[in-house]
């Protein structure tokens, strides 16, 4: 099933559209895993993602069926990808999205030109919309991963990195329902099959995972993870197809490993990256994937992250890491006692980020109180002493 072709073409028809993004060679993170760490940084494309070259590609090679416009079922960066690509061609797009979509994904969609129509409560709702739609309109539809043009404009992701550097030992890639992964595999089997090509998925939304292990689509009840562009129920039966036969490995990151993969962009790379795009670092840094002396590229999907995520991202990342940490404790409720709390707090040398005073707990006796307090440390160790000691004068309990 190799489309080394389909690719190479693919590339050459988007090229003039998107931004040629050179490998980043990763010095901080090169020396800490004893390798070679290159970032291919797709976060800084055009709509935040690479979504935008499957689209692109896609409507390109079918813009003679485009001539009523192009419609997509999407929340995320595919609506970007599918929009700006039908804006920049002077084409009508349509995006479906859920009725509870956060207004700042819809007015992104609709800054790049497209008409949003909400409608339903997930993404099964908004395919079979957009299809009906499709239908009566008479418009191109666009899917998001499982769709061989889509996968070949992905794919141009691979050919971008091996043109540049082709000694590379392996290539890591975020994966939700597995265009992107189905399009840098081909391209790199067909380039070097010595290449490792290996995934890596949210835990909470394994899909693929779990379709490899069964040998068929399985759908799955729930994908409740934050990194919403590989939060996907249900892959493709092509991707699915295309990793059966290309993909080297597949691995899997809690919730916690993302926080801190995003949590690590920031602070060591300087870049914003959503939970997605820091997938694969994330696998790394847990230890998941062995990179120790070789050349690994990871691939930085997107970095469409809301400003209220990465805060909530931040504290995950720091807590994951042993760098925050909430306790609840009892105190007296005299004057002064909140003050010699802060004072014991203060010779640990932890920082107080946040307190919340709760006098009126119907749970608490009267005349004592509870302070829930968060404190900024530096380290397991730090933690387990600052715990024992507020346990030898309070009662304490750590909340996180």
């Amino acid at each position: 099933m190799l489309m080394f072709e389909d690719i190479t073409k693919a590339y050459f028809r988007i090229r003039k559209y998107i931004k040629h993004l050179p490998l980043y060679y990763s010095n901080n993170f090169s020396e800490r895993l004893e390798a070679d760490i290159f970032f291919k940084l797709e976060n800084l494309q055009r709509t935040g993602s690479f979504k935008i070259r499957g689209a692109l590609n896609c409507i390109l090679k079918h813009e003679d069926k485009c001539q009523n416009g192009v419609i997509a079922a999407s929340a995320g960066n595919h609506a970007q990808g599918v929009a700006f690509s039908a804006k920049t061609l002077g084409i009508r797009a349509v995006i479906v999205m859920q009725e509870f979509t956060p207004m700042v994904k819809v007015n992104s969609t609709k800054d790049h030109g497209a008409e949003v129509i909400l409608h339903g409560e997930s993404f099964e709702d908004d395919y079979k919309h957009a299809l009906q739609l499709s239908k009566e309109q008479k418009l191109f539809f666009v899917h998001p991963f499982d769709d061989s043009d889509v996968i070949a404009g992905q794919g141009s992701v691979a050919y971008e990195v091996l043109n540049e550097n082709p000694d590379i030992d392996q290539i890591v890639v975020p994966v939700g329902g597995g265009g992107l992964i189905s399009g840098v595999a081909e391209y790199v089997k067909g380039f070097d099959n010595n290449i490792k090509v290996i995934g890596v998925q949210a835990a909470e939304a394994a899909g693929m995972v779990s379709s490899l292990s069964e040998g068929r689509v399985v759908s799955l009840s729930t994908s409740a993870t934050f990194a919403e562009g590989i939060a996907v129920k249900k892959v493709g039966e092509l991707t699915l197809k295309h990793c059966q036969e290309h993909v080297d490995e597949l691995v899997t990151v809690t919730e916690g490993e993302i926080a801190f993969g995003v949590l690590e962009y920031i602070e060591r790379a300087k870049l914003v990256v959503e939970g997605a795009g820091a997938a694969p670092l994330a696998a790394v840094l847990a230890g998941k994937i062995d990179v120790k002396g070789k050349t690994t590229v990871l691939v930085v999907s997107g970095g469409n992250i809301d400003v209220t995520t990465i805060n909530r991202v931040i504290n995950r990342g720091m807590t994951t890491t042993g760098r925050f940490m909430t306790v609840s404790i009892i105190l007296r409720d005299v004057p002064g006692a909140l003050t010699s709390l802060s004072t014991v707090i203060s010779k640990l040398q932890a920082n107080i980020h946040e307190i919340v005073h709760v006098r009126n707990d119907m749970d608490i006796p009267v005349g004592l109180s509870r302070v829930n307090i968060s404190l900024e440390t530096r380290g397991y160790d730090h933690i387990e002493k600052i715990m024992e000691t507020l346990s030898s004068l309070y009662d304490v309990k750590r909340l996180v």
